[in-house]
């Protein structure tokens, strides 16, 4: 059913508790790829001159990569085959395109699960993949997350 899960990854324990899922559906369905996506988001346009710009950005990719391996080579040791990819942009938008172009079956990730105030202030990467994918979207929320925060 699922050939091809894609799995957003943030760098956050909160964004991990989505892979014991993604082993279940993957090793059940006998997937036959799971692909580890990061999202680096640039700079903002207001960052300082006197920062360097392309320096941040290549750092933020390396330390993505670094992660990415990591988690990667984990999954790979439980028998998954396993792709990971680092990508830029804003996330929802750079995962959304993703999928699309790479024919992803399910699209599996974590979610803070907030509402109201604090949603609209740090907005939803989940609420924006569910506006603007058509493919099944898998969200997991972690144990100990308080509904509506």
């Amino acid at each position: 059913m699922y050939k091809k899960i894609l799995v957003p990854l943030d760098g956050s324990a909160l964004a991990e508790c989505v892979l014991p899922h993604v082993k279940a559906i993957a090793t059940g369905c006998g997937a036959e790829k799971v692909i580890l996506l990061r999202v680096v988001e640039p700079p903002p346009p207001e960052t300082p001159p006197a920062l360097d710009f392309q320096a941040l950005q290549e750092a933020g990719m390396k330390a993505a990569e670094y992660y990415l391996a990591e988690t990667k080579a984990a999954l790979s040791k439980e028998g998954l085959s396993v792709e990971a990819t680092v990508s830029t942009g804003k996330p929802a938008e750079a995962i959304t395109e993703f999928a699309q172009s790479n024919e992803v079956d399910l699209i599996a990730l974590a979610t803070h699960g907030r509402s109201g105030i604090s949603r609209w202030v740090f907005g939803s990467v989940a609420d924006r993949l569910m506006r603007s994918c058509s493919g099944p979207l898998l969200l997991i929320r972690p144990e100990g997350s308080k509904s509506g925060t």
